[in-house]
């Protein structure tokens, strides 16, 4: 029951906030570090990946790889969490400890999407 209460939460989860960077994109063009390259077809890109991982995680058909493909992309935004942390004014105003707690919370979304990469 737990297992597919807390996959459902995830695949939503993912779903909604990859959907949020399509409504609200300059909310993440802030958090985007000035030495990627193309950052606002970065965030769309990121979001369609998001959401379609987010949508991939209600099948089972897909699960295993969408998990992986989760773990893939926060592995790779991990470097906008540090460039939020080092602005600070990149962060909504969010308090500096929030803002370093934010780095570690990123291996517990990392555990918890492993825990979908088995069939």
């Amino acid at each position: 029951m737990i297992y597919y209460a807390s996959l459902y939460l995830m695949a939503a989860a993912y779903t909604f906030a990859g959907i949020n960077h399509f409504r609200n994109p300059l909310m993440y063009m802030k958090i985007m570090p000035p030495f990627l390259p193309f950052p606002e077809f970065l965030v769309f890109a990121s979001g369609v990946a998001e959401a379609g991982l987010g949508l991939a995680l209600f099948f089972p058909a897909t699960r295993v790889m969408a998990a992986w493909g989760i773990i893939a992309l926060l592995i790779a935004v991990f470097p906008a969490n540090i460039y939020m942390y080092q602005k600070g004014g990149a962060a909504f105003g969010m308090p500096d400890w929030a803002l370093l707690l934010r780095l570690p919370l990123q291996i517990l979304l990392l555990a918890w999407a492993y825990v979908y990469t088995r069939p």
